[in-house]
């Protein structure tokens, strides 16, 4: 008993100190460069949620500030099994990344829709006839290393979009078009700016179109088409969220645009993101820190939404190359799970 209350305590301490970390990190995003940089890198973290991916950035600048990594930003992040799986080691010495990750609950019933639901045992299966489903209990720590922090087999090299200056990446144009016609907008094109009132682009929810102009350069297009898709997809007169505040409907279109460019190589020095710290102290009632991780959190859903969908060659995830394929045909030992009828998979 004294053994586990122990554990516990460690685990809450562990969390109460990524909460920390995470709202530093949170409250340092106080210029519209340090925005930009946390969505860049956010494109190239874009599996994990916006809360790790920032932790990550920040564990490891700290660790290249100390002299422990060669790399101020971080390639690839995974697992210590995980990096065991492509043939590297954890060098060591080397201090781990701490994430959250959640812990998830299998439960079970013979009738969904009345109940009861049990909950299932490490390891126990559903019995026949069982329906299964898993809801978030709660959160511990997990923890990373980047490849920096390794040594060991070279890992394969994927594809990677290759851009010439005012070029957009192939099929990106067409891709975006797809998907705005596919929520029922009706894509127009203006000759120059004085067809949209000095903007690069317009959304008009009253008669469900799309404006862009055809006086830029291919990347300005569809850094505009993709900006005007996030309104699409975001800002419609329902949403009150957006629509009680000024700031939130722009940043949030121009941080997914940003990260759609990113996502496929394109310079986003010339991307122009509102200020964030004046707005998101500016709602009453909700902490700063609440509104940049909840608009961050819309950015990189709507993103992926968009990226997921897109017949494009993109920059990783942010997890090494070749580990899906390592996790299939090497057996990886899992350590022994704390004794809680739940199970862990990092985000």
């Amino acid at each position: 008993m004294h053994r586990n209350t122990t554990q516990v305590t460690d685990r809450e301490a562990k969390l109460d100190a990524l909460h920390a970390t995470l709202a530093d990190a949170v409250g340092a995003l106080t210029t519209e460069a340090d925005w930009r940089r946390a969505i860049e890198f956010a494109a190239q973290f874009r599996r994990r949620n916006f809360g790790n991916s920032l932790l990550i950035y920040v564990q490891h600048a700290a660790a290249f500030d100390a002299g422990r990594v060669s790399e101020p930003v971080p390639t690839y992040v995974a697992g210590y099994r995980q990096w065991q799986s492509l043939g590297r080691q954890v060098l060591k010495g080397q201090s781990r990344y701490m994430i959250f990750a959640p812990v998830i609950q299998r439960m079970v019933a013979a009738n969904p829709a009345t109940g009861p639901w049990r909950p299932l045992d490490p390891g126990e299966r559903p019995d026949p006839g069982e329906t299964m489903r898993s809801r978030l209990v709660a959160t511990r720590p997990a923890y990373m290393w980047d490849i920096t922090q390794t040594e060991g087999d070279p890992l394969p090299e994927p594809p990677a979009p290759q851009l010439l200056h005012g070029a957009a990446p192939r099929g990106l144009w067409d891709g975006l078009t797809m998907q705005v016609l596919e929520r029922g907008f009706t894509l127009r094109q203006a000759p120059d700016a004085a067809a949209t009132g000095g903007a690069n682009g317009l959304t008009s929810y009253l008669d469900a179109t799309v404006t862009v102009r055809t006086d830029m350069d291919d990347a300005a297009r569809v850094k505009t088409l993709a900006h005007e898709l996030a309104h699409v997809m975001l800002h419609g007169p329902a949403n009150e969220e957006a629509a009680g505040h000024r700031g939130v409907a722009e940043v949030e279109a121009e941080s997914v645009a940003l990260m759609v460019g990113a996502a496929h190589g394109l310079d986003t020095s010339q991307y122009t993101v509102p200020y964030v710290s004046t707005w998101a102290a500016s709602v009453s009632l909700v902490n700063p820190v609440q509104v940049v991780t909840s608009t961050f959190d819309r950015v990189r859903q709507t993103a992926l939404t968009i990226l997921d969908r897109l017949d494009t060659v993109q920059v990783g995830g942010g997890e090494p190359p070749g580990l899906d394929r390592a996790a299939r045909s090497i057996p990886v030992p899992v350590p022994a799970p704390e004794p809680e009828p739940t199970h862990t998979v990092p985000l």
